[in-house]
C-alpha cells in the first residue's frame, strides 16, 4: 500500500509527480506525524464538572423513578437590545465613498428558557451499532445482471408450448417485439404440419411424407433465404449511413478548418493593419511635436496653465501613457445578495421584525396654539422659551457626579522609570581654563596647515592642466575654433566607438545566448536520454526474467500435462475393454427381447393409430358437415367433379383414341401385307 506508518506515529505520504521514482534527490514520498487518539470518537471527552455529572445521574434515576424531579438549565439572557447591544453590530472594512448602513442583529422576542436535552438522553436514542459497508474486488460487469428465471417441471409425455421461449433472456428477446411473435407462431404452424404427417409404420404412405417433407424444406430454405436478404438490405444500409455520415463529418471537418484557416488569415490581417495605423498615428504625433517646436528650444511645463486646462494630463491622462482609468472599476461595487435577488429581497423582509416593515408612527400634536394662518401666537413662545430656560436651570442644578465604571479588565500598573539624577558641573580653576585655550588655539594652527599642506599637492599635482587652460585662454579665436573642431571630432570617435562596443556587445550577448540553450537542451536532451535507457534496460531485464519464469512454468505445466493425459488415455482403453464386454452381453439379451416384442408391439401399435386416425377423421367430417354452407357444398362438388370425374373422362377419352389409332395401323397393316405379293409379281 501506498499510505503506510510505523511504531513511531510517522505517516509515508506519496508525492503525485515523483510517484515512482527511486533516486534520491528526487524521493517518492514524504514522513508526516500521525495523530493517535486512544480515546474512542464515541466517548464524550468535554470536561463535566460536578453539577453536570450529578444533572446526569439525576437523569438515569429518573427513567427508574418517574416521580423525581430534574431541574432545568436555564442560561441567562444574552441582552442583546441591553448593554451587549454593541456586540450585534457590524461595519464592514469597504474603501467606498458612500457611507453603508450597519448590518443589524434585532433582538428576538423574549420566550420561555430553552432547556436543552441531556446528553446521555441523545445518546440513549442512538443506535448501538451500525453497518459498515463492504468493498467487493469484482467488477459490475462480472455481475449477473438478468433477471433470475425460475425453474420448470415437465410432466412426461407433454410439450409445453412455453419451452419454446426458454432460450429468450433480457435484452436478447424479451420483451418481445415483432420478430418473437412471428418465430411463435412459424412454431405453431409447425407444429401443426407435424401433427399431419403420415405416420412411419405405415408404408404405402412414405412417399407422400417424403413429399411433404421435401416441400416444407424448400419452405424453410425460402424462408431463410428471405431473412439473409432482409439482414443483408440492413446491414448495406447501415453501411450506406456511415459512409453518408463519414462524407458529412469529413466534410464539417474539412469546412471548420477552412474557416478556421480563414479566420487565422483575418486576424493576421486585422493584426498587421492595427500595427500599421498604430505606426502612422505614432509618426504624425512626432510630426505634430516637431513641428510645434522647429526651432528645438527647451520648454519647462507650465503647472498653471496644466491645471486650469480641464482636457490636459492631470485631469485626463491618456491610456499610451499607461494610465487605465476604468481597470479594476468593479472592485468598489458592492455585489449582496440580499439586495440583487428578489429570493434576498424576501428573506431580508422575512428577518425583519414586524415593527421596521409595517411602522405605525403618530403625528406630534402641537404643543403650542397658532393662528389661523399658521403663525405662532408671541404669548404662547414666550411660556415655551420660558420652560426651556426652566428645564436647563434644573438640570443644572440637580447634576450629580456619575460614578466612575468598573474596570471590566485587569490591567497592568507600568512603573514610571526613574529619572537620573541631575549631573553637576565643578567650576574650573583659571590655569585650566588657560592651558585649554592654548590647546585649542594649536589645534586650529594645525588643521589651518594641514589644508595649505593640501591645496599646495594638489596644485602641484594639477599643474600641467592650469597650464593647458592657462595657454587656451591666451589663445585667439582661430586657435580657439581648432580646438573646439578637434573636441568634436574627439567625442564623434568616442560615440562611435561606443556604438561599435555596443553592437559587439548584443551581437556576443545574442551568441552567448543561443549557445547557452543549445547547450542546456543538448544537456536535457542527453540526461533524459539516459534515465530512458536505465528505464529501458531495467524494463528489459525485467522481461527477461519474466520470460524466463514463464518457460519454465510451462515447461513444468507441460510434463505435469503430459502424464495426465497418458494416464487418462490408459484409464479411458480399460474403460472401453469393460464396457465392451459389458455391452455385447446386454445387447445379446436386448436383441432376443427385442425379436419377441416387435412383432406384438408392432401389431398393437398399427391398431391403435388405426383407430385413432378413423376417430380423428370421422370427428373431423362431422365437424365439418354441421359447419358446411350451401356454398361449401357446390365447391366440395366442383372438387369432386374435377378430381374425379373430368380425369376418368379424359382416361376415356384417350383410351378410344388410342384404340382408333391402333384399328387404323392395324387396317394399313392388312393393307400392305394384302399388296405385296402382286408387287412381287410383278416385279
Amino acid at each position: 500500500s501506498l499510505l503506510s506508518s510505523d511504531s513511531s506515529g510517522q505517516k509515508k505520504m506519496p508525492i503525485f509527480k515523483t510517484m515512482f521514482s527511486s533516486l534520491i534527490h528526487y524521493p517518492w514520498y514524504n514522513l508526516h506525524l500521525e495523530e493517535r487518539n486512544p480515546v474512542p470518537p464515541f466517548i464524550d471527552q468535554r470536561w463535566r464538572g460536578r453539577a453536570q455529572q450529578r444533572l446526569e445521574v439525576l437523569q438515569q434515576l429518573s427513567r427508574s423513578q418517574p416521580s423525581l424531579q430534574i431541574p432545568q438549565i436555564v442560561y441567562e439572557d444574552p441582552e442583546i437590545s441591553g448593554r451587549n447591544r454593541y456586540k450585534y453590530f457590524e461595519r464592514p472594512f469597504i474603501p467606498f465613498h458612500k457611507p453603508f448602513p450597519l448590518n443589524v442583529a434585532y433582538a428576538v422576542a423574549k420566550t420561555e428558557p430553552y432547556v436543552y436535552p441531556s446528553i446521555t438522553s441523545d445518546r440513549s436514542r442512538s443506535p448501538t451499532s451500525r453497518t459498515l459497508g463492504t468493498q467487493t474486488d469484482y467488477r459490475d460487469g462480472e455481475a449477473q445482471t438478468d433477471p433470475y428465471s425460475p425453474e420448470y417441471v415437465v410432466p412426461l409425455g407433454s410439450i409445453p408450448e412455453l419451452l419454446t421461449l426458454a432460450t429468450l433472456t433480457w435484452g436478447r428477446g424479451l420483451p418481445a417485439g415483432q420478430a418473437e411473435v412471428e418465430m411463435i407462431e412459424r412454431a405453431r404452424e409447425k407444429r401443426a404440419w407435424e401433427a399431419t404427417l403420415p405416420p412411419l409404420s405405415d408404408l404405402s404412405q412414405t412417399e407422400k411424407r417424403r413429399k411433404m417433407m421435401d416441400d416444407m424444406e424448400r419452405k424453410e430454405w425460402a424462408f431463410r433465404e428471405q431473412e439473409i436478404e432482409k439482414l443483408q438490405d440492413v446491414r448495406l444500409e447501415v453501411l450506406k449511413n456511415l459512409l453518408r455520415r463519414r462524407e458529412e463529418d469529413q466534410n464539417e471537418v474539412d469546412v471548420n478548418r477552412l474557416d478556421a484557416h480563414w479566420f487565422n488569415r483575418q486576424q493576421d490581417k486585422e493584426e498587421r493593419v492595427r500595427k500599421i495605423k498604430h505606426e502612422h498615428i505614432k509618426a504624425m504625433r512626432k510630426l505634430i511635436a516637431k513641428g510645434k517646436n522647429v526651432e528645438g528650444k527647451l520648454e519647462r511645463r507650465d503647472v498653471i496653465s496644466d491645471y486650469t486646462d480641464y482636457a490636459s494630463q492631470p485631469y485626463g491622462p491618456l491610456s499610451r501613457i499607461g494610465y487605465f482609468p476604468d481597470n479594476h472599476s468593479e472592485r468598489y461595487v458592492v455585489k449582496n445578495h440580499f439586495l440583487n435577488t428578489y429570493e434576498g429581497l424576501l428573506e431580508l423582509e422575512a428577518s425583519l421584525p414586524h415593527s421596521v416593515t409595517q411602522p405605525q408612527t403618530k403625528a406630534p400634536k402641537p404643543k403650542t396654539t397658532t393662528t389661523k394662518e399658521g403663525f405662532i401666537k408671541r404669548t404662547s413662545r414666550q411660556d415655551m422659551e420660558l420652560v426651556q430656560v426652566h428645564q436647563a436651570l434644573l438640570e443644572k442644578k440637580n447634576k450629580v457626579k456619575e460614578p466612575k465604571k468598573p474596570l471590566r479588565f485587569l490591567q497592568k500598573i507600568t512603573k514610571p522609570v526613574p529619572r537620573p539624577l541631575t549631573p553637576t558641573l565643578l567650576r574650573p580653576s583659571t590655569r585650566e581654563e588657560e592651558l585649554e585655550l592654548a590647546v585649542i588655539f594649536l589645534q586650529k594652527l594645525i588643521r589651518g596647515r594641514a589644508i595649505q599642506n593640501m591645496m599646495f599637492e594638489g596644485k602641484e599635482k594639477r599643474l600641467e592642466l592650469i597650464r593647458e587652460l592657462r595657454t587656451t585662454h591666451a589663445l585667439q579665436e582661430d586657435g580657439k575654433l581648432l580646438k573646439k573642431a578637434e573636441k568634436q571630432v574627439t567625442l564623434a570617435l568616442q560615440r562611435q566607438r561606443d556604438l561599435h562596443e555596443h553592437k559587439l556587445s548584443l551581437v556576443e550577448n545574442h551568441l552567448a545566448w543561443i549557445e547557452g540553450r543549445a547547450l542546456v537542451n543538448m544537456f536535457d536532451f542527453l540526461s533524459k536520454e539516459l534515465v530512458r535507457l536505465q528505464e529501458e534496460r531495467r524494463i528489459h531485464a525485467f522481461a527477461m526474467l519474466a520470460e524466463r519464469q514463464r518457460r519454465i512454468r510451462e515447461a513444468e505445466e507441460s510434463g505435469r500435462r503430459q502424464v495426465e493425459e497418458r494416464r487418462r488415455r490408459e484409464e479411458d482403453e480399460i474403460f472401453k475393454q469393460v464396457a465392451k464386454v459389458h455391452q455385447r452381453t446386454v445387447d445379446s439379451y436386448l436383441e432376443d427381447v427385442i425379436l419377441n416384442s416387435m412383432e406384438s408391439t408392432a401389431e398393437e401399435q398399427a391398431r391403435e393409430e388405426i383407430q385413432k386416425v378413423a376417430v380423428e377423421i370421422n370427428d373431423i367430417a362431422y365437424e365439418m358437415e354441421s359447419r358446411r354452407t350451401c356454398l361449401q357444398s357446390e365447391e366440395i362438388v366442383a372438387e369432386l367433379v374435377y378430381g374425379f370425374l373430368i380425369p376418368e373422362l379424359q382416361k376415356i377419352s384417350v383410351k378410344e383414341k388410342g384404340k382408333e389409332a391402333n384399328s387404323f395401323v392395324l387396317f394399313l397393316n392388312h393393307d400392305l401385307l394384302a399388296e405385296r405379293p402382286i408387287c412381287q409379281g410383278f416385279q
